[in-house]
């Protein structure tokens, strides 16, 4: 259980010590065992704790008092009041959530008292590693008034806000932090603890993850912090957090206040204001009782320079999941994309292209309805007649959504580059490269890469394919390394979380970089292209691996630390798409095209990427 790790806090203690000694308490000589905290001593603070989970944890607590701060009609449906009387110590909150289960019946200002049971609720579920969010559950309330004045907002702001994100968590316990008395100013993690079911509020602030589906956005409170030219928050390493970043959503209803559109770089101005809540996706949730207004700022979506006539343009774009079945607008959205951003590059591999019949699980594994209305929608566009290449997947072996059967593929300008094919090549059988006239080939073009590689299980493999530009052999090998789903999140009870999905693509990474290196045996300046989805960040170990012994370069890191991005993911840029090169092809030029990550209107989830280099 949590709770065996919490040292009881001495407010607590005393509280209930002092029950037992006016007979408040029935039962034994020991608090600690008893199932009712006293009714009239107990407060709000006193259910908190100076820890991430409740000292009264399980225990029934009668009468507790405060003003009601915040009602949520949706979702998980409650309400958070506040007790107006602080105990003076930081590390305890003055606010708690009631979990009612429907509609509440009490409005913001009245001050209640609330029975119930101290519960500590694991969004996502325990397995998930996420913190707990402290509530009194099955509750009886009694309003005693209505009408009174909310306690005062706690401003969240730059100074306010540990510049360390969390302390290391206790090995004795696993790795948790639960345990561990709030250090709230010296970590943000804690301070944000700290103010668990709190009335808190943001001042003008920059928006540095755009609104998302669930009508939620994020902001910094910290405007220096990791910042980029346009207006993000870049995560830059493990141990380089933005303690800044707030999730802001709305506690009114949609239907009755419609939640704005923002992108990144655009400013959520005036006051935010309401209790700070926990939540599955996202953490530490401001949830609005006020809304500032959202100030647009203007962002663009970039566009890349077109490749000289003796450059060769290799780009790799995830279009999220690309079926038939998607309305012709998304087709000629990204159509228009690959012409006029990416600036029509003569060889594009695409990720998430689905079956012909989308994630309708009937067996169907082409894909060449979806890559054909794609083609046809990038001629539409202005662009080239891309020819392609790709190689049809195992029905629901290649993970994504069921039946979708996503893969990667090749899209190339016949204009510029051919294709070297080599036939044979199928789902289960892998490619390999052998030497012929002093130069490396594959065995089959299109193929797969050591397909069964229990690297791969439940993942899409590895597209290798030869083409030829100007005379010279490119090998090009395009990849979806396995999702991060499953790993904890950056606020995790045990930190550093536990990100167990990395074994997976590390064992990936080593079996391309086995590949690669197999080419390189063949012919040490053979240029090669990996690129594709990698799922992970230019830091990570699955990076490293790709990279071992110098096969690859992780072209990314060719710029700027500010500007090294592909996705956006809680209010932090980061790298997940990845264009690496052989020893040979030193001289490159290296785009990330900021086209979808940043806006509130997205084609798809990820910004591709380009590179242009001289074969």
């Amino acid at each position: 259980m949590l709770s065996s790790v919490v040292p009881r806090t001495t407010a607590v203690a005393t509280v209930v010590a002092a029950a037992l000694a006016a007979g408040l308490l029935a039962g034994s000589a020991n608090a600690a065992d008893d199932t009712t905290a006293g009714a009239a001593q107990v407060r709000i603070h006193d259910i908190q704790g100076n820890t991430r989970v409740s000292p009264l944890e399980g225990k029934q607590v009668s009468d507790v008092p405060g003003i009601v701060t915040g009602v949520r009609t949706y979702g998980s449906r409650g309400f958070w009041f506040q007790d107006p009387e602080a105990d003076g110590d930081a590390a305890t909150s003055e606010g708690v959530f009631v979990f009612t289960g429907s509609a509440p019946k009490v409005a913001v200002g009245d001050r209640v008292t609330v029975s119930g049971t101290v519960t500590e609720y694991v969004p996502g579920g325990a397995s998930s590693g996420n913190q707990s969010l402290t509530e009194i559950t099955k509750p009886t309330v009694t309003v005693v008034s209505s009408g009174n004045e909310v306690p005062a907002p706690v401003t969240v702001s730059a100074w306010s806000v540990p510049a360390a994100y969390t302390p290391e968590g206790d090995p004795a316990a696993g790795g948790s932090i639960n345990g561990l008395p709030l250090a709230p100013r010296t970590y943000a993690l804690d301070y944000y603890e700290s103010l668990e079911g709190t009335n808190i509020r943001v001042g003008t602030s920059r928006v540095v993850g755009a609104t998302d589906a669930f009508a939620e956005l994020w902001v910094t409170v910290k405007p220096w912090e990791n910042d980029n030219r346009r207006g993000g928050t870049v995560y830059g390493s493990y141990e380089s957090q933005n303690t800044g970043r707030l999730q802001i959503q709305s506690l009114v209803p949609l239907a009755e206040q419609p939640f704005p559109k923002a992108n990144v770089g655009d400013v959520l101005s005036g006051t935010t204001e309401g209790p700070l809540d926990f939540n599955q996706y996202g953490g530490y949730t401001l949830t609005a009782r006020t809304l500032g207004t959202v100030e647009d700022r203007g962002l663009t979506r970039e566009s890349t320079r077109p490749q000289r006539n003796g450059e060769l343009a290799v780009a790799t774009y995830n279009v999220e999941n690309l079926d038939p079945s998607d309305p012709q607008e998304k087709f000629d959205a990204l159509a228009k994309a690959v012409v006029e951003n990416l600036a029509s590059p003569d060889i594009l591999a695409l990720e998430e292209i689905q079956d012909d019949t989308g994630a309708k699980n009937d067996g169907t594994v082409s894909a060449a309805q979806t890559v054909k209305k794609f083609t046809d929608a990038i001629v539409a566009a202005g662009g080239p007649a891309y020819e392609w290449r790709s190689v049809d997947p195992v029905n629901n072996e290649d993970g994504g959504q069921p039946g979708g059967n996503i893969r990667q593929v090749f899209l190339f300008n016949p204009e510029r580059v051919s294709f070297n094919d080599r036939a044979g090549g199928d789902a289960t059988t892998a490619t390999g490269v052998v030497r012929e006239r002093g130069r490396a080939a594959l065995t089959l073009s299109p193929g797969r890469i050591d397909p069964a590689n229990d690297a791969w299980e439940d993942s899409r493999k590895p597209l290798a394919g030869e083409f030829t530009f100007r005379g010279r052999t490119v090998f090009v090998i395009a990849n979806h390394f396995g999702s991060k789903g499953g790993d904890e999140s950056l606020v995790s009870h045990h930190q550093p979380p536990v990100r167990s999905s990395e074994a997976q693509r590390l064992k990936q990474a080593q079996a391309v970089n086995a590949f690669v290196k197999d080419v390189l045996d063949a012919d040490h300046k053979a240029d090669v292209v990996v690129l594709g989805d990698i799922n992970d960040f230019e830091f990570s170990e699955t990076t490293k691996a790709l990279t071992d012994g110098g096969a690859l370069f992780p072209a990314i890191k060719s710029l700027p630390r500010s500007e090294r991005y592909s996705y956006v993911y809680q209010g932090n840029s980061q790298v997940l798409d990845q264009i690496l090169t052989s020893p040979s092809i030193r001289d490159f030029s290296y785009d990330s095209v900021h086209i979808n990550a940043e806006f509130s209107d997205q084609n798809s989830d990820h910004d591709p990427q380009v590179l242009r280099f001289c074969p």
